[in-house]
């Protein structure tokens, strides 16, 4: 019963403090995915682009992402979680420089790929750090500081966007020392990419990656120290068994039986593809588009995304709050059917759209049914599918594999993200009732999902977590 027995007593809040630190990754992981909106028809007529190419240019940085995760668990567990994290810092600024000189629309793709690179490797790595130095009682709330973070950082580039262009008149306008606005929305960057790095060099190293290269007196201080644990010895036994033999992990530890991986990971790459293809990009990076058909002027439509951004901080902050008291599975259910009726009901309203001057306008009241199911849908992803996701692919694979693990769910996630993304327009052609059918139809299939294969983790140790996945059945079995 050694389960909370070391977190039950002395809880350190230094912890809530490197968490918040080690969380500054993701902040810029959403500032960097979402600079790129204010600056994209500034420099698409700087650069005289075409759709086809403008498209690329803002969806490019996602490959980097992709790229960026799939190596992150591997670089992790070679270097440790804290180089990692300078490493992602330095991509951030070199981009953040990059994107903001660039010459031509070539090596603007190229820095913003090596920024992809930088948000997808901090996509790993803070969701892993936080929950091997978090308590088990309050690691959902910790772990939910990265979505936090994320959401926090959209808001803050499209504050940032807004106030420069306001300055300027214009994004495409000249700014301070000759240059336009929009190449300063991207060089800002790289105030928040040096706060990252400088704070990341004061983290102590995560005590499971101690403890696996052998080094159980730091690893011991660190519990002590920031965790609060009180028996460290009982969790530094704990730590050693689960990691087992094997102290070299690999990606050839993920392989199993079914389907060539372990089922526990086949959950973590599910739960990934799953949060994006609900569309919650598709609000974020179109969500302008989305407000003019129901209405709003373009002033009102850029106001109206920046509420919503506010919106989402607020949702993220109530997960915050409830998910080690209502536990994971719970709140994802209760997502997946909010998402679905929501969805459900944009794909309805939009049936009775029509085209006027080549866009998508409603009539009453399906133009306010859709504005107001658009944010409901926001605050369903965001209170629940936004950080619960982050919380479970930090906590839930076992010590051996988790940062390989994580590592190959994030990189599945950048990809279904890229899918989305660029796929919107096409759906769009089709029909907006399409579109948003189908991210409803994946809603619904989320929900079956979650009931039938995703584990509960609240307030389990990182320790007791397996390569199984257990879920309970009705009186009180449980199945592999």
């Amino acid at each position: 019963m050694s389960q909370n027995k070391g977190t039950s007593g002395r809880f350190s809040a230094r912890v809530i403090g490197i968490s918040i630190a080690a969380a500054l990754g993701g902040f810029l992981f959403g500032f960097d995915t979402a600079v790129i909106n204010g600056a994209v028809d500034a420099l698409a007529g700087a650069f005289d682009l075409g759709p086809g190419l403008q498209g690329f240019a803002v969806s490019s940085a996602l490959l980097g992402c992709a790229v960026g995760a799939w190596f992150a668990g591997s670089l992790a567990n070679r270097l440790g979680r804290i180089p990692v994290m300078v490493i992602a810092a330095t991509m951030f600024l070199v981009s953040a420089i990059g994107s903001g000189l660039a010459f031509g629309v070539i090596d603007l793709i190229v820095w913003r790929v090596i920024g992809g690179l930088g948000v997808g490797a901090a996509s790993v790595i803070a969701p892993a750090y936080i929950a091997e130095v978090s308590p088990a009682k309050v690691r959902g709330r910790l772990g939910s500081l990265q979505q936090l973070a994320i959401v926090t950082g959209i808001f803050t580039a499209l504050l940032s966007n807004a106030l420069l262009a306001n300055i300027a008149g214009s994004a495409a306008n000249v700014l301070w020392l000759g240059i336009d606005a929009w190449r300063w929305m991207f060089m800002v960057e790289a105030i928040p990419a040096v706060v990252y790095g400088l704070m990341a060099l004061k983290l102590p190293e995560s005590p499971r990656f101690l403890v696996a290269r052998g080094k159980v007196d730091k690893a011991s201080q660190v519990l002590f120290d920031f965790t609060g644990e009180t028996d460290v010895n009982l969790k530094i036994q704990e730590i050693e068994e689960s990691l087992g033999d094997e102290k070299n992990e690999s990606l050839k530890d993920l392989r199993g039986e079914r389907f060539g991986l372990k089922p526990i990971v086949w959950v973590g790459i599910l739960l990934s593809v799953f949060q994006q293809f609900v569309g919650i990009n598709v609000i974020f990076y179109y969500s302008t588009t989305l407000w003019l058909s129901v209405g709003f002027d373009e002033s009102s439509a850029l106001m109206t995304s920046v509420i919503t951004s506010i919106t989402n901080i607020v949702v993220t902050i109530i997960a915050i709050v409830l998910v080690d008291r209502v536990g994971r599975r719970p709140m994802l259910l209760i997502g997946s059917v909010g998402m679905a009726v929501t969805l459900g009901m944009m794909a309805v309203a939009f049936s009775f759209g029509t085209l006027q001057d080549g866009a998508v306008t409603l009539p009453e009241p399906w133009s306010l049914i859709a504005l107001i199911c658009a944010n409901g849908f926001v605050v369903f992803f965001g209170a629940t599918w936004g950080p619960l996701v982050w919380v479970l692919l930090g906590e839930m694979f076992p010590n051996k594999i988790r940062a390989g693990a994580l590592a190959v769910a994030a990189a599945a996630q950048w990809i279904a993200n890229f899918f989305i993304s660029t796929t919107f327009p096409a759906f769009a052609e089709i029909g907006l009732t399409f579109a948003y059918g189908f991210y409803a139809f994946f809603a619904v299939v989320s929900f079956f999902f979650v009931y039938f294969q995703v584990p509960e983790t609240k307030g389990k140790e990182l320790e007791t977590m397996t390569d199984v996945v257990n879920l309970p059945r009705r009186g009180g079995r449980k199945r592999a």
